[in-house]
């Protein structure tokens, strides 16, 4: 795979079902996936080292991202969606590798300003349910 410029890694919000909106100004955005462990240790194991219980683990993933506040459409329905409470489906897409989509709370949103300078924001999701990996 050739490198990808950041620019191209968008995150969208589903609106209807099928119709999916870019969350715009995005200078930045990030993705981690997580998987919690659970430890299975007792006096038992092989020379006191730890032991996992396989197939027990919790998975999430965490979605991030920030820029130049434009109170764009996509900027504005998840605006919406937090203050109505819901949890909106969204597409975070790495061109040339895949689409990661589910369901997110929508756990933070900032914004700020400097005085000489553009307004912010920032958004930071956690999902709720399963996440499902499509390749390109």
């Amino acid at each position: 795979m050739a490198a990808q410029t950041g620019r191209n890694v968008l995150i969208k919000a589903e609106v209807t079902p099928g119709t999916w909106i870019t969350i715009g100004g995005m200078r930045s955005k990030s993705i981690s996936l997580n998987e919690g462990m659970v430890e299975a240790s007792d006096g038992d194991s092989p020379n006191r080292w730890r032991e996992l219980l396989e197939g027990a683990e919790i998975r999430s993933a965490s979605v991030s991202g920030s820029g130049i506040f434009k109170d764009s459409a996509g900027e504005g329905f998840v605006r919406a969606q937090w203050f109505a409470g819901t949890h909106p489906r969204l597409q975070f897409i790495i061109p040339s590798f895949g689409v990661l989509e589910g369901k997110f709370q929508i756990t933070k949103l900032d914004y700020s300003g400097d005085y000489n300078k553009e307004a912010q924001y920032s958004m930071s999701f956690e999902s709720n349910g399963e996440i499902v990996f499509t390749a390109i």
